[in-house]
């Protein structure tokens, strides 16, 4: 495989793991969401650092309003941001080199 190929995948790894951390405030009822004031500031972080330029940026604060606002942690951020940067942007990234 590719060095793109394999960093690809490993984006795909650290963002189902990132996305896990966050749903497990879930595991303990109460104490939980307090954990969310700690992880909410860490996943944007994570988030910028995984996706540079202003795309990064817009990721890093729907990843802290997602996790700082209670029940919402069942969203999968890191995730979505993974498929949106490796599926459907390359699509759209292709059909402009085409016309």
């Amino acid at each position: 495989m590719s060095n793109t190929t394999d960093s690809k995948y490993k984006d795909l790894f650290l963002s189902l793991l990132f996305d896990a951390i966050g749903m497990s405030s879930f595991v303990i009822p109460f104490i939980g969401e307090f954990s969310d004031v700690i992880w909410a500031p860490l996943s944007a972080w994570l988030m910028m650092r995984m996706h540079k330029g202003k795309v990064g940026q817009a990721a890093g604060a729907v990843s802290f309003i997602e996790e700082i606002i209670p029940g919402l942690d069942v969203v999968p951020t890191f995730t979505i941001m993974w498929l949106y940067t490796h599926v459907f942007n390359k699509a759209t990234n292709k059909k402009t080199i085409e016309v």
